[in-house]
């Protein structure tokens, strides 16, 4: 009898803790993805990889080797979904550069910083509510800590590596015509964001450049000729110095057109949201 009770007693206390281990990942409900937090593997023939490690959180970038490319609105984006700001596709040539894996992740964010901002809340997710001003403070001490330059793409870059650089297959989205297999968006997220490298990679093996969080991109937001855009009176009043920066792929908490490989989305310098993020991006000079 005696034995029976102990026997008992363990089985609990193992359910009990598989319970609690499941419930608290990736802020509070398991991802539909068969096997979240663990990374699809790419398998690019010809793409070079580095792993750093800062404040013992470990993070790879990815070699792109530039070219050109048209950018903008091209015919697998759609006749109608492309709006003003992607037109006019237009050729654009970028040099090699490195581009994060994934997007920056709170681990990553709180080992350099000290802190997580995030909405939602979970070391592999990407880091999130941090406005551009923010994610450039955050480089500054991460080039401290490493003696490195990393810094944010640019937006020719972002997009030229979204398609898939050099291996680019012409797909809509960053990685496939289905934005199921590559993007947390609002049809699946459950109003938060996931774990990074939990969706299939696009070409270069690269994760998350649709969906899940916007990334933030070094420009200042222009028209593709040049020109300032046509600001609304809620942006004026929000910035009077009119200190727009891209961001980029789209997020958990919008659908299929924004996570499109042209889709661009203006942000206030200033403003942090909960699906407002970040990409490393480093000069190959700089490495």
């Amino acid at each position: 009898m005696k034995k029976t009770t102990l026997k008992l007693i363990a089985m609990l206390a193992v359910l009990a803790i598989a319970f609690t281990m499941t419930s608290c990942k990736g802020g509070g409900k398991k991802a539909k993805t068969g096997g979240e937090a663990a990374n699809v593997e790419a398998g690019v023939p010809g793409v070079e990889t580095k792993t750093f490690t800062v404040e013992g959180v470990t993070f790879k970038m990815v070699k792109v080797e530039g070219g050109t490319y048209t950018m903008g609105a091209t015919a697998e984006q759609g006749a109608t979904e492309p709006q003003a700001n992607e037109r006019p596709a237009h050729e654009v040539t970028v040099g090699d550069f490195w581009i994060g894996e994934t997007e920056v992740t709170q681990a990553l964010w709180e080992a350099v910083t000290g802190f997580n901002p995030s909405y939602t809340r979970w070391p592999e997710c990407p880091v999130d509510k941090v406005s551009w001003k923010d994610c450039k403070s955050f480089l500054e001490t991460l080039n401290e800590l490493t003696g490195l330059e990393f810094r944010l793409p640019a937006e020719a870059e972002w997009e030229y590596a979204a398609r898939g650089g050099k291996f680019s297959k012409g797909y809509k989205y960053a990685g496939s015509d289905n934005i199921e297999e590559v993007a947390w968006l609002v049809t699946n997220a459950e109003e938060k964001s996931h774990p990074v490298a939990s969706k299939k990679p696009n070409e270069l093996g690269l994760y998350d450049m649709s969906g899940n969080v916007y990334e933030w991109c070094e420009d200042k937001y222009l028209m593709y000729d040049g020109s300032e855009p046509q600001y609304s009176q809620k942006m004026l009043k929000s910035d009077i110095k009119r200190e727009f920066h891209i961001e980029r792929g789209g997020c958990w908490n919008y659908g299929p057109t924004m996570c499109r490989v042209s889709y661009r989305h203006a942000g206030n310098y200033t403003h942090m949201y909960a699906y407002d993020g970040m990409r490393l991006a480093m000069s190959v000079k700089a490495e």
